[in-house]
């Protein structure tokens, strides 16, 4: 989907958030736009290296895998739909109770 231009002296506005990363241990996702901590909708394309392990059958079952390279291209809050308000964040400071998904938030 092509971007429209801002107008004349306005801020360019964000059609993606800048962090497009996954989050490392000890962080999380959050939506700005509405407080979600627990849906996300993520497009992202990984390079991996698997051990397939096949019975005699001929099913599999995957039991090693080395992620090689992985690129996170989009992601957008399941609740609201915005894509321009995830950040990343600490996990123990993230504040639950505004989660949409919480019992408090509910209401």
């Amino acid at each position: 989907m092509p971007t429209q231009d801002p107008p004349r002296g306005a801020p360019p506005v964000a059609d993606q958030t800048a962090d497009l990363r996954v989050p490392a241990d000890g962080e999380r996702w959050r939506c700005a736009g509405c407080g979600n901590l627990t849906r996300f909708d993520v497009t992202r394309t990984r390079r991996t290296t698997e051990y397939w392990h096949f019975d005699l059958a001929g099913e599999h079952q995957v039991e090693e895998e080395t992620v090689r390279s992985e690129d996170v291209e989009a992601v957008s809050c399941r609740w609201c739909g915005r894509s321009d308000a995830i950040e990343v964040v600490d996990r123990a400071s993230a504040d639950t109770t505004a989660d949409p998904a919480s019992d408090s938030a509910a209401g």
